[in-house]
């Protein structure tokens, strides 16, 4: 069984969707941890009624990036994280991280990347009059919602949406995208193991 640590800032819809998938058997990991910036977000209130350990911790009570980095990365370690997943996770992952879990840190974003990448995608597509949005999958790395992408899905934009409208399409391929995406990598890690 694959460790997986979750990442998230709000009110952590797609945690949900991945400890659903969990509970239902479509998803063969381990959620080992939620790792919150935000003490007060719904998400941990989520952890909490899951039976999942959480940490907890707001960036300026640290030094630097660097130093609440290197506690999250003790965490880990101590959970024995195979994968770690951003989920609505509001801060860009440091070197600390992503040298510690290179190629092992997947995020999900609600557009077609590269198109709108960074805050409020949503309403960067509705702004510029985009046709269609969707969800992208992707690897971390240091840059904005730059890294490799491994799965992504189109949702169209009606003449009259709103950010609310467009919010739920997004939320709903979202939900079932991002547990089917985590499945098919810890299946593949499985695999490399076993092939040594």
């Amino acid at each position: 069984m694959k460790n997986i640590a979750v990442f998230a800032s709000g009110n952590g819809s797609n945690f949900q969707a991945i400890i659903d998938a969990v509970q239902a058997g479509t998803m063969t990991a381990s959620i080992k941890i939620l790792v919150c910036d935000k003490p007060d977000a719904f998400a941990v209130e989520r952890a909490k009624a899951a039976g999942i350990d959480y940490f907890e911790f707001r960036a300026k009570d640290f030094t630097d990036k660097q130093a609440y980095e290197t506690e999250i990365l003790a965490k880990l370690a101590e959970y024995q994280i195979d994968l770690i997943v951003l989920a609505g996770y509001m801060r860009l992952i440091g070197s600390t991280l992503l040298s510690a879990f290179e190629g092992r840190i997947i995020n999900i974003h609600p557009s077609l990347l590269p198109a709108f990448p960074g805050k409020d995608a949503m309403g960067q597509a509705l702004r510029a009059k985009a046709k269609v949005s969707g969800v992208t999958v992707h690897y971390v790395d240091a840059g904005m919602d730059s890294g490799p992408i491994i799965a992504q899905e189109t949702v169209d934009i009606d003449e009259n949406e709103t950010i609310e409208t467009l919010q739920e399409k997004i939320h709903k391929v979202e939900h079932q995208l991002y547990p089917a995406v985590i499945q098919m990598l810890v299946s593949k890690m499985r695999e490399e193991v076993k092939n040594g």
